[in-house]
């Protein structure tokens, strides 16, 4: 599979190069810079993490993370790299790749991480990547059909299908079917040049059983608790080997050079809490609990989408951080989590950054203000309640990024100035 990957990928490098030829010394030059040769694809703009000389920059992140002193408020975006930056589409278009595509090459990977940090004064860059890659180690078909998402177009039909799967890979080496990521964390690395942190992160195990059960997030939502109900004991089989690869994937993105990893429940509103409770939150224990002892200090951060209620759980299990989505108590989530001596990641509501739906520079810093009066501005990684859908407007991205820095260090500023 990584051979036919492999071959895709150079074909596809021969095509964009001779429509490039074909269309003149402009568009080679532009496919020259796409292949990673010569200059990156976006200019590195004033004021964003790629020009920063701030050496305090390299590590704000993690101190945050592990509840250490700041000097103003972290701040990153999920799906900060990807479809709502013109320098996204435009560098998709050059490659002549989609999504899939791109992922399948280092080099591609690494242009497309730093895109975002080359506009934004972030304060990490995080891995372009997809959840999905874990299940296509796995032998499983991946596909994004236009319009309709990533899916999994022949799910599993049947109970003796997943002991097969499982029986099929139980020797399965994580570091090889997965060395294309392996290279291109190692790439970003060299790249950042210590500006930011990287942060690497994987599905949870439920999440990807989810697809592979359902095939899709908008279609067969209720397959993965039929399943649940119905094949306890070859969905716990499916579950352990997902949370063994899981585990194996994590450890060497940060062997690779991630700084901070997160572990990415993305489905949570498709399961019920008893079925969390019983299958999902055993597994996301356990991942923490091998991490913690194969990399002390490195900080693991946790996001339960649309299942917030479970964040006290993932606290005790030993999560750095834990994420609060858009409908999370804010207040009530930090008082709990600064008590056990865990920090928090969130939660602007991302429809603020898009125009089309009322957004605005004020609202965006209005809105910043609110977030960080409730949540505090230290033990705190500001971010969204949920990630970026391709709509966004990057200045009022920006607007968030900034009032982020600058509110934050006024508020530190000021709690010092009292003590």
């Amino acid at each position: 599979d990584r051979l036919l990957r492999t071959r895709r990928a150079l074909m596809l490098d021969r095509r964009a190069l001779i429509a490039c030829f074909l269309a003149g010394p402009a568009c080679a030059a532009a496919a020259s810079v796409g292949t990673g040769i010569g200059a990156p694809s976006s200019p590195v703009l004033r004021g964003s993490a790629m020009a920063t000389t701030d050496s305090s920059k390299s590590d704000l992140m993690i101190r945050a993370a592990l509840g250490k002193p700041v000097e103003r408020t972290p701040v990153w975006l999920f799906r900060q790299a990807g479809r709502h930056l013109p320098e996204y589409q435009a560098y998709k278009e050059t490659r002549g790749r989609n999504f899939l595509e791109l992922l399948d090459d280092p080099r591609d990977v690494a242009e497309v991480t730093l895109q975002p940090l080359r506009r934004y004064d972030l304060d990490a860059a995080i891995l372009f990547s997809d959840i999905l890659v874990v299940p296509q180690a796995l032998g499983v078909e991946v596909t994004m059909p236009g319009g309709k998402g990533i899916q999994v177009p022949n799910p599993l039909a049947a109970p003796e299908d997943a002991l097969a799967l499982v029986a099929k890979n139980r020797d399965l080496d994580v570091r090889a079917g997965l060395s294309h990521v392996l290279e291109a964390v190692s790439l970003i690395r060299e790249k950042l040049e210590g500006k930011v942190p990287l942060i690497g992160f994987s599905a949870a195990p439920w999440t990807l059983f989810y697809y592979m059960v359902g095939g899709s997030m908008r279609k067969n939502t209720e397959n993965g608790e039929r399943w649940l109900r119905e094949h306890p004991t070859e969905s716990e089989a499916l579950m352990d080997l997902l949370t063994d690869v899981v585990i194996e994937y994590m450890s060497a993105q940060i062997d690779a050079g991630a700084q901070l990893v997160q572990l990415f429940e993305a489905m949570g509103e498709h399961i019920t809490q008893p079925s969390l409770e019983a299958f999902a939150l055993p597994r996301m224990r356990r991942i923490v609990a091998e991490l913690k002892s194969r990399h002390p200090g490195i900080p693991i951060m946790a996001f339960a989408r649309d299942a917030t209620y479970c964040n006290d759980d993932l606290i005790d299990a030993g999560y750095d951080v834990v994420t609060l989505d858009c409908s999370t108590s804010r207040a009530a989530a930090r008082a709990s989590a600064v008590a056990k001596g865990c920090s928090v990641q969130g939660n602007l509501d991302p429809t603020l950054l898009r125009r089309a739906e009322g957004g605005s520079e004020d609202a965006v810093r209005a809105e910043t203000e609110r977030m960080l009066l409730a949540l505090g501005p230290d033990r705190l990684i500001a971010n969204l309640g949920s990630g970026l859908m391709g709509t966004e407007d990057p200045a009022l991205c920006d607007a968030f990024v900034t009032a982020v820095h600058e509110l934050s260090e006024d508020m530190l500023k000021a709690a010092s100035a009292r003590t």
